[in-house]
């Protein structure tokens, strides 16, 4: 299986890839050999920028793209594309085990200078045991003002064999400077017949199951196979989608609001308890407290700092499963204001049917726009760090207005 088979509908952006991967293995290759390599009109660069709305697979993407540019197979001599995902530089770069090859991600809110710093020192070193160092940003969007000057300087003067991969929903998440510097892969959202087709051949899943789970999932396939394979997930999503018939009256938002944030913090705790519990036993067997023994002391500070980690981590977990809820609710009156229009793509977000046509018939097309401009003043209100509990609230009572 060659590494570009994960990237489902993203025809354009893989032929790119590869294009870049094949003039990256003629540079190494003619490097090794003492040999002078054109570089003018290549399609290999050293930074590049992934693009795309969550779940169209930027960092899947980044991940194929380190594996090919470490490529080791013998088929590469003949005229083979590298990336063929059976050599050991593929299969180890991309399990995440390869030692040039280094995977930025954050469970926080943020990335931080500290951090960028350690990336930026490791993009100077030469690679250790592939042929290239690669760096994979999956959160660029994430790094803090002073963070993403630190990474500038770094991306202005490359060290010969380091390759940056940044990934952000959109260009307009990194600073000007870096996008500048950096070659452009805007990626798609997949079709739900490609998330479909991938969740019945490599997760097993039934076709009819496979299909809703793509539809609710508008081409996430992270959710989707969440979704197709987590029954505790779709009952959560089909709570979020009742809401619209729990606002009649003032009582009823104020709950159906309590209850949504409560959903978000279960679903929370449920993604995060097990990573904490496994996170602290591993430092307190490091700091010699394994077993049940007692902390040494002196060791106090660490277990503190873990902890705010961890209740940073549960901050930023709760607010993605809120805005998860909240793209499912906007896409409940798109699928609305679809009906009312009498589209075809009605049905296109997963929605059942009945609910969504009960709500068209007791609306107007402005009315359902107003609410979903409600929908999206939360998400913007939760950004700017408003309590959730009461950016639900206010979105519930403009849900009941006429």
């Amino acid at each position: 299986m060659a590494v570009w088979d994960d990237m489902v509908g993203q025809g354009p952006v893989v032929e790119q890839l590869s294009a870049a991967a094949r003039d990256a293995d003629a540079y190494v290759t003619a490097a090794a050999a003492g040999e002078a390599l054109q570089v003018s009109g290549s399609a290999m660069t050293h930074a590049w920028l992934f693009t795309g709305p969550p779940g169209s697979g930027r960092s899947t993407a980044a991940r194929a793209f380190a594996a090919a540019l470490q490529c080791v197979s013998p088929d590469r001599a003949l005229g083979g594309v590298p990336g063929c995902g059976f050599c050991d530089g593929c299969h180890t770069a991309l399990v995440g085990t390869h030692a040039d090859v280094e995977v930025v991600r954050t469970d926080l809110l943020t990335i931080g200078v500290k951090q960028t710093r350690e990336q930026v020192r490791r993009a100077q070193l030469s690679p250790a045991v592939g042929r290239w160092q690669v760096i994979v940003l999956e959160d660029a969007d994430r790094l803090t003002e002073g963070a993403a000057n630190v990474l500038l300087k770094a991306v202005e003067e490359p060290a010969p064999r380091t390759v940056w991969l940044l990934c952000t929903p959109s260009v307009e998440d990194v600073l000007p400077t870096i996008r500048s510097r950096c070659r452009l892969l805007a990626l798609r959202t997949p079709s739900v017949a490609a998330v479909a087709d991938v969740l019945v051949r490599r997760d097993g899943v039934a076709p009819e199951l496979a299909e809703g789970a793509a539809q609710a999932a508008r081409g996430h396939i992270g959710r989707a196979r969440r979704l197709a394979t987590d029954e505790r997930a779709r009952s959560r999503r089909e709570a979020v989608l009742r809401m619209p018939r729990r606002v009649g009256d003032v009582g009823g938002c104020l709950r159906a609001a309590q209850e949504l944030v409560d959903a978000a913090a279960e679903d929370a705790k449920q993604l995060s308890e097990e990573l904490d519990e496994k996170e602290t036993e591993e430092l307190r067997a490091a700091l010699g407290g394994g077993d049940g023994k007692r902390m040494p002391r002196g060791t106090a500070g660490a277990m503190k700092e873990l902890e705010d980690r961890h209740k940073r981590r549960a901050t930023r977990v709760q607010r993605d499963a809120l805005d998860l809820a909240l793209t499912d609710l906007t896409g409940f009156y798109r699928d609305v204001l679809a009906h009312q229009f009498g589209t075809s793509l009605a049905a296109a977000g997963g929605s059942t049917a009945q609910p969504v046509a009960e709500a068209a018939a007791a609306s107007r097309p402005e009315q359902t726009l107003r609410r979903i401009e409600a929908v999206l003043a939360c998400r913007a209100a939760l950004d700017r760090n408003v309590s959730p509990l009461l950016a639900v609230e206010a979105m519930a009572m403009s849900l009941r207005s006429p």
